[in-house]
């Protein structure tokens, strides 16, 4: 499936989760969502544990 049906379904479902449901369901349908993607690139391999827990080297340093 390509991503752009990928990103008209996901529109389409936060569309009628936001009409019937209110901002509540929009918001929690989004939410979801966002799991879901994250699960799905963890699934996929694109996306490893460590990419969020990993701390920053000494060069990335702010100031």
């Amino acid at each position: 499936m390509s991503m752009a049906a990928v990103g008209l379904l996901a529109g389409m479902a936060l569309g009628f989760a936001g009409y019937f449901g209110g901002f509540a369901a929009f918001l929690l349908v989004a939410a979801l969502g966002a799991v879901g993607f994250v699960a799905g690139r963890f699934l996929d391999g694109d996306l490893e544990p460590g990419d969020f827990f990993r701390g920053r080297e000494h060069g990335d340093r702010r100031r």
